[in-house]
């Protein structure tokens, strides 16, 4: 008798874990992987261009993969197909697409450009939206968002690269349409992913501190930092400037990297190699499992592919179809 009962008080919370995340994710639903050819040591950043195909970055990591100089991968949904968009990319990492079609990358340390540059994807030339502020290099950009008012907003750790670090704090900055750039944020230690909620209010940061020990010389018996990790909530004022409102999500020993919204304002996280969704007040909605725990960033693709999320990993890429539509910055017409 004592076990029927207690097996009636958990059928509850056992009915909760089955259905947890089906509103997210179709049960039927499968992860496939649909790119394996990545050379260096991640892949990152992708996102869907005005064209229909996804562009993401190839990290190379020089101190372990050799000299290489980074590659734009593009990967067209319909055909199956990937090609190299571009390379040298000036150690891209973070992507996307302004409201004009242009593509916006952040370039990285290790070689890199350390800057933040646009391509016209009808002409094929660039440009240099930010290399410098207060007349010194950043120290790593590393992925972006851009708001309806064609604002960018990106991050600046540094995790690894040669080069030295210029800036005094790992901060987070916005462009303005006029060229100007602005640090928004400097209380975050490692602020890595980013986005904002569709209804403009709400600027989200992963920070992803991995502390010091990964990059310490052999022997070094000194005090270090510990690894951590949590999605900060700043309100986001009308002027593009933000105000810090808390911890939304904390998830200790985890680090999250990428981080994108639905038009729901749900959360999705690339974290412990997975991606886990959250609700705009920080719930755990879902977790999608990820082959090898090697998920490192996603996006939302458009139009009919608005409901496919595409995941970059260590050296592949997967898409799964989700219910929910991706929000996205429109495009011009």
């Amino acid at each position: 008798m004592k076990k029927i009962l207690l097996l009636l008080l958990y059928l509850p919370l056992i009915g909760l874990g089955q259905n947890l995340g089906t509103d997210i994710v179709n049960p039927n639903s499968k992860i496939k992987e649909v790119f394996s050819g990545g050379e260096g040591l991640i892949l990152e950043g992708p996102t869907m261009g005005p064209d229909g195909t996804v562009y993401f970055t190839d990290i190379i990591f020089t101190q372990l993969k050799g000299m290489k100089a980074g590659i734009i991968w593009n990967y067209n949904p319909k055909t199956g197909k990937t090609k190299v968009f571009r390379s040298p990319s000036g150690m891209a990492n973070g992507l996307a697409f302004d409201g004009d079609g242009n593509l916006i990358s952040c370039e990285g340390a290790d070689f890199g450009g350390r800057r933040i540059v646009k391509t016209d994807m009808n002409s094929g030339k660039s440009t240099i939206v930010a290399g410098l502020f207060n007349d010194r290099p950043f120290n790593a950009p590393n992925d972006l968002v851009i708001d309806n008012n064609g604002r960018i907003y990106f991050t600046d750790p540094r995790y690894f690269g040669n080069e030295s670090i210029d800036q005094p704090v790992d901060g987070v900055y916005r462009i303005d349409t006029d060229g100007t750039v602005h640090l928004i944020i400097a209380n975050a230690s490692k602020p890595n992913g980013i986005a904002i909620s569709p209804d403009q209010k709400t600027l989200y940061i992963a920070n992803y501190d991995l502390g010091a020990s990964d990059f310490l010389e052999e022997g070094f018996n000194g005090p270090v930092s510990e690894q951590n990790g949590a999605i900060l909530e700043y309100m986001l004022l009308p002027d593009g400037n933000v105000q810090f409102q808390g911890v939304l999500i904390d998830l200790m020993n985890n680090g999250p990297d990428g981080i994108k919204v639905d038009l729901e304002g749900n959360i999705y996280i690339a974290v412990k190699g997975n991606i886990e969704v959250y609700s705009s007040k920080g719930n755990k909605l879902s977790e999608i499992k990820v082959p090898n725990n090697s998920a490192t960033n996603l996006c939302f693709g458009r139009g009919k592919f608005c409901n496919t999320l595409f995941i970059t990993t260590k050296q592949k890429l997967y898409t799964i179809d989700v219910k929910k539509e991706g929000f996205h910055l429109p495009f011009k017409k």
